[in-house]
């Protein structure tokens, strides 16, 4: 983006229905109000002063052909149901990770192994995918694992962060909607919290078709981050959106915005405070391990209820009154707070975790007196990071703005000094939802780089149809002012990212042999008496026949493969080059067949020969100067 092209902070503050219309209107008359001039920050500065700045920050985010970014960034791939892997602070895109969704490219949705991961869920061909989020010990990215999420179908997936690849699925019983997704910090990643959000009648059997009537619930879950099995849920009131962590392994806190109990928008907004639901983990745990727990329909899953009945407390929850229809839940870097972002309230919440032991303790009787501050800061708070030196930033939806503002001078506030506590408001094209600094989730936070992922582009590229673009912003905020460097076009709603120092994260250059991933097909292979990395041989057992080969560029270990029509056929391959990036294809010509096998990989994929006559099949990954002439047949007689 040119200078040229930079609205300076002194106009931008200014309304224009040209390009924000009455949104513009709406932020400056909110800045001005909450903050006064000074509360603008970058707005008092001259426009050849801010172009400086903003040059400074953009030549940082360059990284020249050859160098290698700072920082890994995984972005959900939203409707597309993937992981994407940029570099920060290029925002070049390194990878895709197919998740939830069928990659022609790798064969993820295809594969052998890629169903046995995908299990029964492997039937359906779409997914959400919202919140990634990285392994920690000690409060610190471990770069072992990233989690996502599937809102589409209550899944919950895990990545191995080695090979890029997900090698575990779960499908999350007795809730709809996995929307909200965090992880235990401490002392490791023990679970993964993750929020059911639409509530159901319980048993949801059809025996009662009628959601307002009748036991209905959502519950908060808690899988085993290991094993990828369920640990436990808990019954709750209410919707629950987002949740995170706290630095003591002892809370998890989520936001809830239906506390009505309603099914329709109007009953949705009544009140105005919903809730933000403390979960005290230690006594969940104990009560489970004591037996105290029931379980619901088929599920084996140990349940324990954590609603407020008649006016009292579950021993397993609190329920912390909040404005209005919340939203984000962050926890800041130094373990301090817990902020619930209020959605249709200016407000964003901050809970003192510190105070959270008094309130189970009933030391506190009214809940609200864990909020330490409710600064206002604009119109549509979504999702608030945090920079390390005790700033926070706020995704304004309807303002299309980020605020930065001061927790500590925020808490002052609350308490009745007169002090200003935003610091600046940046424009951000449109309508920004969720935003992520760098390190943001762990003690690590350094704040050196935002990402703000907006919903709307509009304006800002090229148009590609009534179909648009959105729009991921990086923003410099190493300094006093937030200064724009990127944007970056992306697609199908990303969502949410994260961000991990290279240093943090470890991938491998060539897959090991003896990787578990593909230990099942392995493990087939020995029943068959097959050495993977040396037989080419075709087993025939009745209509299901099983051909081993392997693959050294530019040729396959077998070039013609004879079945009778009706044959199940499983291939499987076993790529032998020892040179990084020599990755081998298999495509099938008119079978909808195909995968990639990367060097000491193996892969296997099964269909059906049901079309009789010959069908090429061809390496469809470049990997030779004579990768062309890498074939093979398919012999299908007829039956």
């Amino acid at each position: 983006m040119s200078d040229k092209n930079k609205t300076p902070p002194s106009e931008s503050a200014l309304p224009s229905l040209s390009r924000r219309g009455f949104l513009g209107a709406t932020a400056i008359t909110g800045a001005a109000g909450l903050a006064g001039a000074a509360g603008l920050g970058s707005a008092v500065m001259s426009r050849e002063s801010w172009a400086a700045a903003v040059n400074e920050a953009r030549n940082n985010a360059h990284v020249a052909p050859g160098e290698l970014d700072e920082y890994y960034g995984f972005w959900s791939g939203g409707h597309s149901g993937e992981v994407r892997v940029l570099g920060i602070p290029s925002m070049r895109e390194l990878m895709r990770i197919p998740v939830f969704n069928t990659d022609s490219a790798s064969g993820w949705g295809i594969t052998d192994e890629s169903k046995r991961i995908m299990g029964e869920s492997a039937k359906f061909k779409n997914g959400d995918s919202h919140h990634p989020h990285i392994s920690m010990t000690d409060g610190r990215y471990d770069g072992k694992y990233l989690f996502i999420n599937d809102k589409a179908n209550t899944r919950v997936a895990r990545i191995r962060l080695d090979i890029m690849k997900c090698d575990k699925m779960i499908t999350v019983p007795n809730v709809q909607a996995i929307h909200g997704l965090r992880l235990q910090k401490v002392p490791y990643t023990k679970y993964v919290f993750a929020n059911g959000e639409f509530i159901i009648p319980q048993p949801n059997d059809g025996t009662n078709l009628d959601v307002m009537s009748g036991e209905r619930f959502t519950m908060f879950n808690a899988i085993d981050a290991e094993k990828m099995e369920m640990a436990f849920q808990v019954i709750v009131d209410g919707n629950l959106d987002n949740t995170d962590a706290d630095y003591t392994g002892k809370y998890a806190c989520a936001t809830c915005y239906n506390s009505e109990g309603a099914v329709d928008l109007g009953g949705m907004m009544r009140a105005e405070r919903d809730w933000a639901v403390v979960f005290n983990i230690p006594r969940i745990e104990a009560a489970i391990k004591a037996g105290k727990f029931t379980t619901i329909g088929d599920s084996k899953v140990p349940v324990v209820d954590g609603r407020k009945k008649g006016g009292k407390d579950s021993e397993f929850t609190r329920y912390i009154p909040v404005p209005k229809n919340p939203h984000g839940l962050n926890t800041s870097p130094d373990g301090k707070y817990f902020i619930a972002n209020g959605k249709l309230s200016p407000t964003v919440s901050v809970i003192a975790i510190d105070k959270l032991d008094d309130l189970f303790a009933d030391k506190i009787k009214d809940p609200r007196g864990v909020i330490v501050a409710e600064p206002e800061l604009g119109l549509g708070p979504l999702h608030t990071t945090f920079d390390g030196r005790g700033f926070g930033y706020t995704t304004l939806f309807l303002d299309s703005q980020v605020v930065k503002w001061d927790i500590d001078a925020a808490i002052r506030a609350y308490n009745g000094e007169k002090v200003n506590y935003i610091k600046q408001k940046l424009d951000v094209q449109y309508q920004p939802g969720h935003n992520h600094a760098s390190l943001t989730e762990s003690r690590d936070a350094d704040g050196k780089w935002l990402v703000v992922l907006c919903k709307f582009s509009k304006d800002r590229f090229l148009l590609t149809g009534p179909l648009h673009a959105e729009n991921d912003q990086l923003i410099d905020i190493s300094g006093d002012e937030m200064k724009l460097v990127h944007d970056g076009p992306t697609y199908a709603e990303p969502h949410d990212c994260i961000l991990a120092h290279r240093s943090q994260i470890k991938p491998i250059k060539i897959w090991k042999r003896d990787d578990p991933y593909f230990a099942d097909t392995v493990a087939i292979a020995k029943k068959d008496g097959i050495k993977l990395e040396e037989d080419n041989k075709i087993i025939r057992d009745g209509n299901k026949v099983r051909v081993y080969m392997t693959s050294l560029a530019p040729s396959f270990g077998v070039q013609e493969i004879r079945v009778k029509q009706g044959s199940e056929v499983t291939v499987t391959i076993t790529n032998l080059d020892m040179i990084e990036d020599v990755t081998h294809g298999f495509c099938l010509v008119n079978h909808g067949v195909s995968m990639e096998i990367s060097p000491q990989q193996t892969s296997s994929v099964t269909f059906t020969a049901d079309k009789p006559g010959v069908h090429w099949y061809y390496c469809n990954w470049f990997c030779h100067a004579l990768h062309m002439e890498m074939v093979g047949r398919l012999i299908v007689e007829p039956a």
